[in-house]
């Protein structure tokens, strides 16, 4: 599963449902921290509320235009009305509860992909409320793979491994997992319950957690999680169409083994910004699109050079040096490679003081 640019954005906002007066004070009182749109019965609308005759009615609309909703009021309040929308845990996005008073923030759904479970956190550091959460890793101290996935924006697959996972580190099993670079966990390792396992000695029948960009961990068992962090520079002739772009750039990934997950931003020379092949190419990937001015790309000394590029652009290189500048200073993993109408180069992102993701 990975989430593009509309999604992520998406994901980013709330929604502040309240049902009555004392729950309307708090709901406005909370907007403008979390940067939410509230909603409100319409006997109790004004100017800074969208008012609604019937929660289901607004839900149909809201429940998937908003990534996190908090219900001021009830629990069971909540559960009803968000019951018709619910389509599994890959897909639904993060409910809270906050009671009137604001005693108890109770994270009720999508605790870890969603992030209901930071959301009752960031409710209760706002109010002095109680967090309320119920996820059996975090009541055990656990690490949560899916919630640490989600937390660092990480595309995944395999999700029902998780679960999995989960449960033979709650009975105290050991786990094998590959993170060679502490994407995901970081140094957590579940009390010793994570064991670092190379890809040849893999069980592929048993558990276990697979961290990298590079492609592999495609087994029955196995929760994998790619880190956003490999850059796509991308350069092309006039008139080159989308498929043909986009066709040599899955063919490099293929030929280098890397995981097209893991892609996080993707870019080009500023003057490719009217061609219509490339940029309809770049933002089919999903990833960030950024464009350099020449002066940017001719800036980057590590990157090859060529004459007949520079007497088109304004610099000698653009898919090598894009790849690198959007890197920041991580190392080219594909150098350039091209076809008669494309050139494309990958560089990755380096972890940063424990910062990887």
């Amino acid at each position: 599963m990975s989430l593009g640019p509309a999604e992520e954005r998406t994901a980013r906002r709330t929604a502040l449902y309240a049902f009555g007066a004392q729950g309307l004070e708090l709901a406005l009182s909370l907007a403008p921290r979390l940067g939410a749109h509230v909603f409100a019965p319409a006997r109790l609308a004004h100017a800074e509320v969208t008012p609604f005759a019937s929660v289901y009615a607004l839900l149909a609309g809201t429940f998937r235009a908003y990534g996190r909703h908090v219900f001021i009021g009830a629990a069971g309040i909540a559960v009803r009305a968000i019951a018709p929308f619910l389509r599994g845990k890959a897909l639904d996005p993060a409910v809270a509860v906050l009671d009137q008073q604001a005693r108890f923030a109770v994270s009720l759904l999508s605790g870890h992909l969603g992030r209901a479970n930071e959301l009752a956190r960031e409710l209760a550091a706002l109010t002095g409320a109680q967090a309320v959460i119920t996820t059996a890793t975090d009541v055990r101290g656990l690490p949560p793979v899916d919630g640490l996935a989600a937390e660092k924006g990480m595309a995944v697959a395999n999700l029902p491994a998780a679960k999995a996972v989960s449960a033979v580190l709650l009975e105290g099993r050991p786990v094998q997992a590959f993170d060679p670079e502490g994407r995901l966990l970081g140094e957590d390792d579940a009390g010793g319950l994570l064991v670092p396992t190379a890809p040849e000695d893999w069980n592929p029948d048993a558990p276990g957690v697979w961290c990298h960009w590079r492609a592999g961990g495609e087994h029955p068992a196995a929760f994998r999680a790619y880190p956003r962090c490999l850059c796509l520079g991308l350069g092309s002739r006039k008139g080159a169409p989308a498929r043909e772009i986009r066709a040599h750039v899955c063919a490099v990934f293929a030929q280098e083994a890397l995981a097209m997950q893991s892609l996080a931003a993707v870019g080009t020379a500023d003057i490719k910004r009217g061609d219509p092949g490339l940029c309809e190419a770049m933002h089919g990937l999903g990833a960030e699109v950024v464009f350099f001015a020449p002066e940017a790309l001719a800036a980057v000394e590590a990157a090859g050079q060529s004459e007949t590029v520079k007497r088109r652009t304004g610099t000698g290189s653009v898919c090598e040096a894009a790849a690198l500048l959007l890197a920041a200073g991580g190392p080219l993993v594909a150098a350039k490679s091209k076809t008669s109408r494309v050139t494309c180069a990958v560089a990755l992102k380096v972890c940063v003081e424990g910062e990887c993701a």
